[in-house]
């Protein structure tokens, strides 16, 4: 196992700058995951940990050791990349020990880790088959046992699961955290999914534009998100914003631009007269009374367990997650009520987040 940790990384191209600082500090078998929109920055940083993009400036240390200026081949890290890279003429085998092979093991020890990787991922009646008899997720389990064998410090993951289906990819999530929990060895995850993020991560690293937008566990990030992007971006359905002025005192209340009043149970303090952002997640929106803010229902999208809505607030669209069965139709004129001890409230200008 081993610690793995970031300081001011900086990756350039030309003028053009694209990683800004980033620092992060990776525990001893920690899962962390990378992620952000496409063009983060977040690939860009796994391939500077791993030794394939030359560093601009900064530091990265691997177990206490300074990696900068190492090969990719000294730095005792494992790569599990997006297309699995596999040799089509060799076996899955000869796919697993051919890293080990390379090094100089002996054959009998080669033997035993494939041997053992491939029971751990359950490969051993596909030893002999080539790549191009695997399925998607089969290929998937290669790359990772040809990780696996080499033992190293850290493995790094590539958006690894992008090509499967949804379902596989599900799957596919479960073998990969349970087999983090089985070697307890350290691993970074990049992935643009922010559920992979979500269910599997020990700790998140969100990345904006090149830059940490916020670091946390998976709930320390969904409940109490840095700014309005870390709040838009973890949750499926996203987060809803409504724009408008905080009337504080005895009954605050949010008063949106069309003159819409949200009544709400605490705000942030000298609060009154100040616009700013409210954020509410969809399954935190309820059918409300007379004081419940005036919606129009657009689409209902029935899921079985749950039924999505979107509803039209003063023109800004807004997604609430029904979880009981409901009569709704398009254009129905319907009072929604937030539920006001978890709506987050966020400054305009800054757009980060206000304490209330």
């Amino acid at each position: 196992m081993s610690g793995l940790n970031i300081k001011n990384v900086k990756k350039s191209y030309g003028a053009v700058d694209i990683i800004h600082g980033v620092d992060v500090d990776i525990a001893n078998g920690e899962f962390v995951i990378l992620v952000g929109p496409s063009g983060c920055g977040k690939s860009t940083l796994l391939r500077m940990i791993a030794g394939l993009e030359e560093i601009s400036s900064g530091q990265i240390s691997i177990d206490g050791r300074v990696v900068n200026d190492l090969q990719p081949k000294d730095r005792n890290i494992a790569m599990v990349f997006q297309n699995y890279a596999l040799y089509p003429q060799m076996t899955v085998a000869q796919n697993m020990g051919f890293a080990l092979e390379l090094a100089g093991v002996k054959r009998p020890e080669i033997d035993k880790k494939v041997s053992e990787a491939a029971a751990i991922l359950g490969l051993q009646p596909l030893l002999e088959r080539k790549p191009a008899q695997l399925s998607g997720g089969q290929r998937q389990r290669v790359a990772m046992g040809r990780a696996i064998v080499r033992d190293p410090k850290v493995f790094l993951f590539d958006e690894p699961l992008s090509n499967l289906d949804a379902k596989l990819r599900v799957k596919m999530r479960a073998e990969i955290k349970a087999l983090h929990q089985r070697l307890k060895t350290t691993i970074v995850y990049v992935t643009h999914d922010q559920i992979e993020a979500m269910t599997m991560a020990d700790k998140i690293v969100v990345l904006q534009g090149g830059r940490v937008e916020q670091i946390g566990s998976p709930l320390e990030l969904y409940d109490r998100p840095r700014n309005v992007f870390v709040a838009g971006f973890l949750g499926s359905p996203a987060m809803n914003f409504l724009e408008g002025t905080l009337q504080d005192g005895a009954s605050p209340a949010l008063t949106l631009s069309g003159g819409s009043r949200a009544v709400l149970s605490r705000a942030p303090s000298a609060s009154a007269g100040r616009p700013v952002t409210l954020g509410i997640r969809p399954e935190d929106i309820s059918l409300g009374g007379e004081d419940g803010v005036a919606a129009t229902v657009k689409v209902v999208e029935p899921t079985g367990s749950e039924t999505h809505v979107a509803v039209d607030v003063e023109g800004k669209e807004l997604t609430w997650v029904v979880r009981d069965r409901v009569e709704l139709v398009p254009d129905q004129r319907v009072k929604l009520s937030f539920a006001t001890s978890k709506v987050h409230f966020f400054d305009q200008q800054t757009q980060q987040r206000l304490e209330a």
